[in-house]
């Protein structure tokens, strides 16, 4: 099993350092390009929802992200220092009342892209695991 972790102040413009971490391991652990493709969509829309919402954009807190690689997966932690949020309380981003809204479809996205999706701490923390072929 392989870890690495970063952790990034609460900044929009701190996504490209993200997109850096997953571009290196993609590189260092030989990821296809599909996976690669998911990962980068559900991590990044993690992190941006966790800087967002769970930090609100307060660049004293941190985002906290590890990826573990696994013989069978890579999994990839998410965690930021807000006060959480309850899943079931989310709107349904295919409903029609909100298929016109620009935001909204984060949490829906990451269940699409993932092969697993869990949230712990009260919402603070997301795991987003990804099957290896």
């Amino acid at each position: 099993m392989n870890t690495i972790s970063i952790e990034i102040p609460s900044l929009v413009e701190n996504i490209r350092i993200v997109e850096s971490f997953i571009d290196n391991a993609k590189e260092k652990y030989q990821l296809d390009d599909d996976l690669y493709g998911n990962i980068m969509i559900a991590v990044i829309e993690s992190v941006n929802n966790a800087i967002i919402h769970g930090n609100q954009l307060e660049k004293s807190k941190f985002v906290h992200l590890s990826m573990i690689l696994e013989e069978t997966s890579v999994t990839f932690m998410i965690k930021d220092e807000g006060k959480g949020f309850v899943i079931n309380n989310l709107p349904d981003p295919t409903a029609p009342e909100n298929l016109a809204k620009p935001g909204g479809r984060g949490i829906f996205l990451m269940k699409h892209l993932a092969d697993e999706v869990a949230f712990n701490d009260n919402g603070q923390e997301v795991k987003l695991t990804f099957y290896l072929n």
